[in-house]
């Protein structure tokens, strides 16, 4: 496709072609009375029809008729309707083009329309080179340029027109942009820029190369090879400031681009743009080392303590023997004891009999070392893995450019001693707290011994990082937090934002709410009304919710996917392509230009679905090889692209009728899903004992209640899933459409349900141990005796009001989307010294849930929808658990990249299966509705589009041509 061709025929025709739905017909062809008016003075039916028609387009989409065009139906009658005219009457219009040329003149000089022409157009011409510059792709900027034309009266050039001035406007902005970021470099950065280029790594790959290569460790030779490269671009010295006013998504494709080219390709082209390629991964690149250096000194904390604990789990399971031993022999030396006072005789005589002098020396002796084994916790052995901090730890500290707040002053103080290595420094322990174990075993070490109180600094670090206590200018994960969050300005004009600004106001509220439920739910506990459930001597006893499910389902499920064809996964990715155009949105990543190899492309995309890798996919397709692939994906392939066709399948299968019966797209569960993965690369050493003993990471994915799949992200397996819920409802146009959100017992903490309450989400989570939670009030003295037992204590209200702005603008940043919500609920669930923003925001949570609980026991519906919901994730689950056909189901990338695309692939390829599901469900319906079979919306609500039995997964991969 030519480089002027920016546009699909799809893109095209949705920016171009006259409307057909009744939408947009009643909001663009709706005719005014003055425009009647006008209208009217025409003399004949078919001019009346023909100066409304033209009117109506030059409004939007804003063009000329062409010659010859074919005038939809619907647009010929919503007009004729409106004028009291026959549709027919149009067609004579365009007999004379004297008559549409006349026409032309009158609605220019009555409407104002101008001709795309003279100043005006130069004025659009520079107004469209400085919106180039923020345009997010060739798509987005011609839409721009149409929505500007309508805005400004000015009737659109012809099609070809427009994308050679978005395409020169968009290479204009790309050059200027180069320049502008290497005229801010020196002559010395640009040669130390160059060099890395031609300065070969142990004689095997460029420096440019050796840099990019990098990945989160997790023992200390990952953290010093990090390191290397970290030291290296520090002393490079590219200043971030040279990035200034370039747009985020510019510097995003800058990277990109640097992260796929190879040194002799960038040595190719022009010195501007390679200059602006190497400037930004420079600085990039050092952010991101530096998050993942602190990633790594996480892991191998969290390594050095599993081991341990492992090592004290072990000492006190050997110490048993001897501690039963040592039992026996000090019963017995007691029993003897005891006798010989009741007899009256000697206790020495006694006691030599029993055991012995020197035998109780030694069984003495015995039980104290026992004493202190069996009482001993993991921390008395976290001084083992002082070696293995030794290797990197003082390097790190003296690499990272580390920022604190003013209650971590005494823990940066003592860092500097240890990066140092000031021998004669005091090693002060004012950066622990009073009730910290660390000082009790810090006093038990040996004065000259300061191997565990550097092990303790360390482990301090890693929670200061985690909290926001410490941080790093320009870092993506660990900046400073206060920095991240929006004013208070924005805040309040976030659109998301329906809590009030005074708190006193929302307390109010809550406090009607609290005392109208507690009543409620008390009166239902002495009538014995609560559903599936009650409260006996004080104790909340609830029953297993039953099933629903009408008893004709199985037969007609049965029915339906017996009806639906046979089909080859290629055929059906072919298929759903053609209806949607879902590969448009994999772009060239320096063009713009859509892929024009659409079969290599679903290849690429099938490899990633199926987890087979490229390679594997070569073998199995004669259509392309390996390297084919490879430059597809190096270049088309990238986690935007993905998401935005993630974006085209699901808003496609909500539009199919046979969703609509499933939900109305506004009901969303999440859920985590576990992979397996191989022991090499970041998920190495991620071991939940939940899963079993083998290392892996888990896909999050959120699926609304139409069964779309509209968000995933990979996580650790080792975190808690909570915080990532609020990233699918808030990071994507689907999840802010969502009204109620499910999850399971590990996907709610306090936090969540105070930040998803005041976001307006109604959240419901299916508690496992629900009769254990406790409940909060303002007053608990005024609770009802019937729930007093249930109460868990007070509400701190006063804590609430004095941090109303910063929950405010905390709020309001999770909302904008500047940082993903989960990097903010993990900061908050971290703060050691308990910090205020994440007290109040507790205190919060626990107000919405006490609600949330007293609404749950009174609300069997609620419960079932629940319910509902978190069985089509499940059910999500086992068709992703049979598409991951390759690798015997296992993860093997190792970079976190790499997994993502190797998730994100899947969540696609499920997604896309899910639309021809449905799609075919519907035509199965009708066929049995034809043949006089019940097929009531109550039966169809039961049929998920999850099956997979009627498609061939396996064997060759053929395409059609």
């Amino acid at each position: 496709m030519p480089r002027r061709s920016i546009l699909t025929e799809r893109q095209r025709s949705a920016l171009f072609d006259l409307p057909t739905d009744e939408a947009t017909l009643l909001h663009h062809y709706t005719l005014a009375d003055d425009d009647i008016e006008h209208i009217r003075t025409r003399r004949q039916a078919r001019n009346r029809l023909g100066f409304a028609l033209q009117l109506c387009a030059f409004r939007y989409p804003g063009r000329l008729l062409m010659p010859g065009e074919i005038i939809p139906l619907e647009v010929s009658r919503f007009l004729a309707a409106q004028l009291g005219e026959r549709s027919e009457d149009l067609a004579y219009y365009a007999e004379t083009d004297v008559t549409r040329r006349r026409h032309l003149i009158d609605l220019r000089r009555v409407y104002g329309f101008k001709m795309f022409s003279g100043r005006g157009a130069r004025d659009l011409k520079a107004w469209l080179e400085r919106e180039a510059e923020t345009a997010r792709s060739n798509e987005d900027l011609a839409r721009r340029f149409v929505e500007e034309c309508r805005r400004t009266q000015t009737i659109l050039p012809g099609v070809s027109v427009i994308e050679r001035l978005c395409a020169d406007a968009l290479v204009a902005a790309e050059r200027r942009i180069d320049s502008r970021i290497a005229a801010r470099a020196d002559d010395q950065t640009k040669e130390r820029l160059d060099a890395m280029l031609t300065e070969m790594v142990d004689g095997k790959v460029s420096r440019f190369v050796w840099l990019r290569q990098f990945e989160v460790g997790n023992n200390s030779a990952g953290a010093s090879r990090l390191l290397d490269r970290l030291e290296f671009l520090q002393a490079s010295a590219v200043p971030p400031g040279i990035l200034e006013d370039v747009p985020p998504h510019r510097v995003a494709c800058l990277r990109r681009q640097g992260e796929r080219y190879f040194a002799d390709g960038l040595r190719d082209i022009t010195s501007d743009r390679r200059l602006a390629i190497l400037a930004v991964c420079a600085i990039e690149w050092t952010a991101a080392i530096a998050d993942a250096v602190i990633e790594t000194h996480d892991r191998i904390v969290g390594k050095t303590w599993r081991d341990a604990k492992k090592l004290c789990d072990a000492r006190i399971a050997d110490a048993r023997s001897s501690l039963q031993e040592t039992l026996r022999s000090f019963k017995d030396l007691g029993a003897a004891l005891l006798e010989a006072k009741g007899d009256d005789t000697s206790l020495d005589a006694a006691t030599e009999a029993a055991c012995g002098w020197t035998r109780l020396e030694s069984m003495v002796a015995t039980a104290a070392e026992l004493t202190d084994t069996m009482t001993a916790d993991a921390l008395a052995h976290v001084v083992h893995g002082y070696h293995r901090f030794r290797r990197y730890a003082p390097r790190m500290l003296r690499v990272l450019d580390v920022r604190n707040a003013p209650v971590a002053a005494p823990l940066v103080k003592a860092a500097k001693i240890l990066a140092e290595d000031q021998t004669d420094a005091p090693r002060q322990t004012s950066f622990l707290r009073r009730t910290s174990k660390w000082q009790r075993h810090l006093n038990a070490q040996e004065p000259d011994d300061n191997r565990l109180w550097e092990v303790a600094v360390l482990f301090h670090i890693r929670d200061a990082f985690r909290s926001g206590d410490i941080w790093l200018p320009h870092s993506r994960r660990y900046a400073d937090l206060k920095q991240a969050l929006v004013p208070m300005e924005a805040a309040k004009a976030s659109p998301r934002l329906t809590m009030p600004f005074e708190p006193e106001v929302w307390l109010e509220d809550r406090k009607t709410r609290l005392t109208e439920g507690m009543n409620r739910l008390a009166r239902a506990a002495r009538t014995g009304a609560i559903p599936g459930g009650s409260i006996e001597n004080g104790v909340l006893k609830l029953d297993r919710l039953t099933g629903t499910v009408p008893g004709d389902v199985d037969d007609m499920v049965l029915d339906l996917y017996g009806r639906l064809p046979a089909v080859r996964i290629t055929d059906l990715l072919q298929e759903v392509d053609d209806d949607i155009g879902c590969t448009e949105a994999f772009t060239h990543l320096r063009t713009g230009v859509p892929c024009r190899d659409r079969i290599g492309l679903l290849n690429v995309l099938l490899a990633e679905g199926l987890n087979l890798g490229l390679s594997k996919m070569a073998e199995a397709t004669s259509s392309h090889d390996y390297f084919q692939l490879s430059r597809l994906s190096r270049w088309h392939v990238e986690s935007d692209a993905i998401n935005r066709a993630l974006a085209m399948v699901i808003e496609a299968q909500t539009r199919l009728p046979m969703a609509q019966f499933w939900g109305g797209g506004v009901t969303a569960s999440s859920d985590g899903q576990f992979f397996p993965a191989a022991r090499q690369g970041e998920a190495m050493n991620l071991i939940n004992a939940k899963y079993g003993s083998e290392p892996g990471l888990k896909a999050y994915t959120h699926v609304s209640d139409q069964f779309g799949p509209f968000a995933t992200q990979n996580i650790p397996a080792t975190v808690n899933e909570a915080p990532y819920i609020l990233d699918g409802l808030l990071m994507n146009e689907v999840g802010r459409k969502i009204k109620e959100q499910y999850a399971d017992t590990g996907g709610f903490t306090d936090h969540v349900f105070a930040v998803t309450a005041l976001l307006s989400y109604h959240f419901i989570p299916r508690i496992r141990d629900l009769p254990s939670k406790r409940l909060y009030l303002f007053d608990p003295a005024a609770a009802p005796k019937e729930l007093r037992s249930l109460i868990g204590g007070k509400v701190r209200a006063k804590l609430i009001v004095e941090n109303w702005p910063d929950i405010l603008r905390a709020v309001a940043t999770m909302a904008a989307g500047v940082m993903p919500p989960s990097q903010l609920l993990r900061k908050f669930a971290s703060y050691p010294r308990q910090h205020e923003l994440a007290l109040a925001l507790r205190e919060i949570g626990r107000i919405e849930r006490t609600l949330f609980i007293m609404n749950w026991l009174l609300d069997v519906d609620m419960q079932r929808r629940a319910q509902i919901g978190l069985n089509k994730g499940e059910a999500h689950h086992a068709l992703k658990n049979a598409l991951r056909i390759g690798r015997q189901g296992e993860i093997r990338d190792r970079t976190a990249e790499g997994q993502h695309y190797r998730m994100a692939g899947l969540n696609l390829l499920a997604a896309i299966i899910i639309y021809w599901n449905t799609k075919h469900l519907g035509h199965a319906v009708k066929a049995r509705k034809r043949e006089g079979f019940d097929c009531s919306p109550e039966l169809l609500a039961h049929i998920s589009p999850l099956g997979w039995a009627h498609i061939l997964l396996t064997g060759e991969y053929r395409w059609k041509r």
